[in-house]
């Protein structure tokens, strides 16, 4: 069985387990996202997905490019305008010197919105993280990592480019340099500051238990970003009080 197929019986399998009727995806114009809406239209055909689009002062190549993914692969779409509740939160909240803390309420409010129309259709959240930022941490806490199923999340990103690829997802965006939209220019390698390809290479040679051809400092680099990220991989510690 070819792994498209392998991940789609995966994702319907999960659904008769959860007694859901389908899966609700957030489409944000990148690659991940449209692989994800992909299989899952492969999984339970399209009249059983939902597309959100859910721009927050984003850049309008996000919805040409996240409409250009549903009409590819036939899903029905809903537009759910984050700016306002943005802005309003933003005049709420007291003012703050990092800028990654307004920048992330981006994510968390997409969340909000993907377990509403989750919950009115009685559908599963579908996630696009992919193993390469789930193994650094490049993802949004209870953000773009709140999701339900995470159809990718052992495929490194170079991986989900080859699958993208057999699956139809169109060419643009598969070249579409990464970004997770949090501000104007922004770009996951930037952000990261390693390329994708080279981030896959090390977290490869990590789990091949192999280092000897990784250069020491940035084989440093990524040890620290698994290390730094822990608590994104698991849930919350509970304390447990002495016997």
């Amino acid at each position: 069985m070819s792994l498209p197929d392998q991940i789609a019986a995966w994702l319907r399998e999960q659904l008769t387990t959860a007694g859901a009727d389908g899966f609700v995806v957030g489409l944000s114009g990148g690659v991940d996202s449209a692989t994800s809406a992909a299989l899952a239209v492969r999984a339970v055909g399209s009249e059983h997905v939902l597309a959100a689009l859910m721009p927050c002062h984003s850049q309008p190549e996000d919805a040409r490019l996240a409409r250009l993914v549903a009409e590819t692969f036939g899903i029905p779409t809903v537009t759910v305008d984050l700016s306002g509740a943005y802005d309003a939160l933003m005049d709420t909240l007291p003012p703050s010197d990092h800028p990654l803390a307004a920048a992330n309420i981006k994510p968390r409010l997409r969340m909000i919105t993907l377990y509403y129309l989750a919950q009115s259709h009685n559908y599963l959240v579908l996630g696009a993280g992919n193993k390469s930022e789930l193994m650094v941490g490049y993802t949004t806490k209870w953000g773009d990592g709140g999701v339900d199923l995470l159809p990718l999340g052992d495929l490194y990103k170079t991986q989900v480019w080859e699958l993208a690829r057999e699956l139809g997802v169109p060419q643009g965006i598969i070249e579409r340099p990464p970004s997770a939209g949090l501000w104007p220019g922004q770009t996951d390698e930037g952000e990261m500051g390693i390329t994708y390809r080279e981030l896959d290479r090390v977290l490869a040679a990590i789990e091949a238990g192999d280092t000897s051809g990784i250069e020491p400092t940035t084989l440093a680099k990524v040890r620290d970003m698994i290390a730094r990220s822990a608590h994104k991989r698991a849930m919350p510690p509970i304390f447990q009080p002495e016997a």
